[in-house]
């Protein structure tokens, strides 16, 4: 079961003085909607979700899944070092009416090979809609092996999986091993084209936050076989997908969309505001794209 093919969005959550800024975050879900975006991701990595509160990640779901009302396929993050947990908020989550659910590999405590594979199946076998599974290793200590990922398959609502390892030569020998048995989104913005040219059917974006309408026709052109337009359109954003990970993912996108008129732009803590020299390069960016 294919959840989405094309450019996924991992949304930001704007934070103001009170909580969660629903205005904005309505207001970015109608942003991508008439932009084409073809799927929505909530409380994913982008979304800050380790530092908000459980009531805070209830709201925002519920609140996505209700504006969104099925115009696109709403995945939800509900990833957790704690198999336990990971389980409580998939079941919530398909409660709550998710499309799917999308689950980083356990962070911190980490685990083996033959523990991932305990992981990932106790929570698809608590649930009925699809599973997509996250590798980035750089943000979690654990790199989910190709070979993990295809004995994986054999569970059935294990569908698809997001690889961020960055590591092309992971994502080739994973796109040949699944072929058809699991979908592969890219997780890394600056691979889509490569990705795709290896067989991925996507992206998981960051960069899409900001110009949505541009990462869904690098994957659009790329199907329709306008193989050199997607490339060039790739290079294109690659400056600008360079300046908004310049600085540890979300704080420049969040920044980025502070100056498109989204929310504040400000992170919580651990996180902070970006340096100004950053911040002007990623503005300087955005203009060259005549996104200001």
């Amino acid at each position: 079961m294919t959840v989405f093919e094309g450019s996924c969005v991992a949304l930001t959550t704007p934070f103001c003085e009170n909580g969660v800024d629903f205005d904005a975050y309505e207001r970015m879900i109608e942003f991508n909607i008439a932009n084409g975006t073809d799927a929505l991701c909530v409380c994913g990595t982008t979304g800050e979700p380790s530092t908000m509160t459980e009531e805070e990640k209830e709201s925002v779901i519920k609140f996505a899944i209700a504006k969104i009302n099925k115009r696109v396929p709403v995945i939800v993050g509900c990833g957790s070092n704690c198999t336990a947990t990971a389980i409580k908020y998939s079941v919530k989550a398909q409660e709550w009416g998710a499309d799917a659910v999308l689950h980083v590999t356990p962070y911190y405590n980490k685990c083996t090979q033959k523990g991932l594979i305990a992981h990932y199946t106790a929570i698809a076998n608590s649930i009925s809609i699809p599973v997509i599974l996250y590798n980035v290793p750089g943000r979690t200590g654990v790199n989910l092996l190709p070979q993990t990922a295809l004995k994986l398959c054999e569970v059935e609502n294990i569908v698809a999986i997001k690889e961020a390892s960055g590591n092309l030569s992971q994502i080739q020998e994973l796109c040949s091993l699944v072929g058809d048995k699991m979908d592969v989104y890219l997780g890394d913005d600056s691979l889509t084209f490569l990705g795709m040219a290896l067989g991925a059917k996507g992206v998981i974006s960051v960069t899409g936050n900001v110009v949505p309408r541009q990462m869904h026709d690098i994957c659009a052109l790329f199907k329709a076989g306008e193989i050199e337009k997607s490339r060039n359109l790739q290079f294109r954003l690659n400056p600008l997908i360079s300046a908004l990970f310049c600085e540890v993912n979300p704080i420049p996108v969040k920044k980025a969309m502070s100056f498109l008129g989204y929310g504040n732009g400000i992170p919580r803590l651990p996180l902070t505001e970006m340096e100004e020299e950053n911040a002007n390069r990623l503005l300087g960016e955005m203009q060259k794209l005549a996104l200001l």
